[in-house]
């Protein structure tokens, strides 16, 4: 049984009037302190900037990190004193990334205005603005590769950094034969032609000291000088890697008996220079031909180097085979045949001319002279030379070497 509510009895009149609400509490007046609402509303404001920072970032992030527009790996060149909008534009001109905007931001938050590099990068297929800035930042520029020849003459070398188009400027004038070395060297697009010239002079400079201290004792060669130029003639006799201490050898031996070095190659230095090549056999002209280089004329060394030698050559020359061969000669296949004596050298020239004769039996056609390592056409020495020349005074019979 539920228990009925007691109702306190009210008059009628009282009973026709409204029930009475209480008043609603007024805030305190320090409630509504202007510093007060002034700081509520600030702190409503930081709220809702942080938020939208948040968002802001984590879209950031997103697209910072979200692989970019490149379908292929692309080559860009950022010119010099540009800013970071100049590249942001040209960067979406390439197609590498497709908001500018968030570039810019990102660089801003990471605080790498001043890393920026120019330079000309690699970016790789769909790079990431993450991957562009620090490709950018880090300064990986393409290295570019340019091989210099053992051998080839100080005007050659001109020629070929004349035809590279990566390098800039030109070259003051050819230096000195013998001064720069063969070697691969790296370089960034803009990279002056004077500074490889001088990055080549530096090396061939400092190696050529450190193998002159590795020398043998008993070379009869007075200065690194000499050891070039003695380099450079080895370097253009033979291509053989095997070969180069023993046609060393041959050189010093004679330069210790006091006989003429014979080599073809400063014949061919003697007419024509740094243009390198003579474009045709040598002939029996050639060979009596007076230069400062025919070391079929001269006594001792040539007054300078014919080419550039690399680091081979200058080991062989300075550190050669232990031998008492004279004489060598081209056996046919690329290679030499090295002897002691004149009757052997004579043997081998015979074989020469054996070869020879099968091959035009065999062709029809007239053989063409051995190639030396340079690709200079060698004359081949003729039966009445090599057994008619005549004896010089304090010198040991003469024979041309090959």
């Amino acid at each position: 049984m539920v228990e009925a509510r007691s109702i306190t009895p009210r008059s009628p009149r009282a009973a026709l009037e409204p029930d009475r609400m209480p008043e609603p509490k007024r805030p305190s007046a320090r409630a509504r302190h202007p510093i007060i609402v002034a700081g509520s509303a600030f702190f409503t404001l930081v709220l809702l900037a942080a938020f939208a920072a948040g968002v802001a970032f984590t879209v950031g992030k997103q697209r910072f990190e979200s692989p970019g527009p490149l379908a292929e790996d692309k080559i860009v060149n950022i010119p010099q004193r540009v800013g970071v909008r100049d590249i942001a534009d040209l960067l979406q001109r390439e197609g590498v990334i497709d908001q500018p905007w968030v570039f810019i931001g990102s660089v801003w938050v990471r605080k790498a205005h001043g890393e920026l590099k120019y330079g000309e990068y690699l970016f790789p297929k769909q790079a990431s603005l993450h991957d562009v800035i620090n490709v950018i930042s880090e300064g990986k520029v393409i290295q570019h590769q340019l091989t210099v020849a053992e051998g080839l003459t100080s005007e050659q070398i001109v020629a070929r950094l004349m035809e590279n188009d990566v390098l800039t400027g030109n070259i003051k004038e050819i230096p000195k034969e013998g001064s720069l070395l063969p070697e691969t060297y790296n370089f960034t697009r803009g990279t002056s032609r004077e500074q490889i010239i001088q990055r080549m002079q530096h090396e061939q400079r400092r190696m050529v000291q450190e193998i002159w201290e590795r020398r043998s004792p008993d070379l009869p060669i007075e200065n690194p000088d000499q050891l070039v130029v003695l380099a450079s003639i080895i370097e253009k006799e033979t291509s053989k890697p095997e070969e180069r201490t023993r046609v060393a050898a041959v050189f010093v031996n004679r330069l210790k008996q006091r006989m003429r070095l014979q080599s073809d190659p400063t014949i061919i230095y003697g007419i024509v220079g740094g243009k390198g090549s003579l474009g045709r056999p040598i002939t029996r002209s050639d060979i009596d031909l007076k230069t400062r280089y025919n070391t079929y004329v001269i006594d001792g060394l040539p007054p300078g180097p014919i080419a550039n030698p690399g680091r081979a050559s200058l080991e062989a020359a300075a550190s050669p085979a232990r031998t008492k061969e004279l004489y060598f000669v081209a056996d046919g296949t690329g290679g030499h045949s090295f002897s002691e004596s004149l009757d052997q050298h004579q043997k081998g020239v015979a074989r020469l001319r054996q070869i020879e004769a099968q091959q035009k039996d065999a062709s029809g056609a007239e053989p063409q002279p051995a190639l030396r390592s340079s690709g200079t056409p060698a004359a081949r020495p003729a039966p009445p030379r090599t057994l008619q020349l005549q004896q010089m005074p304090a010198f040991a019979p003469q024979q041309r070497t090959q």
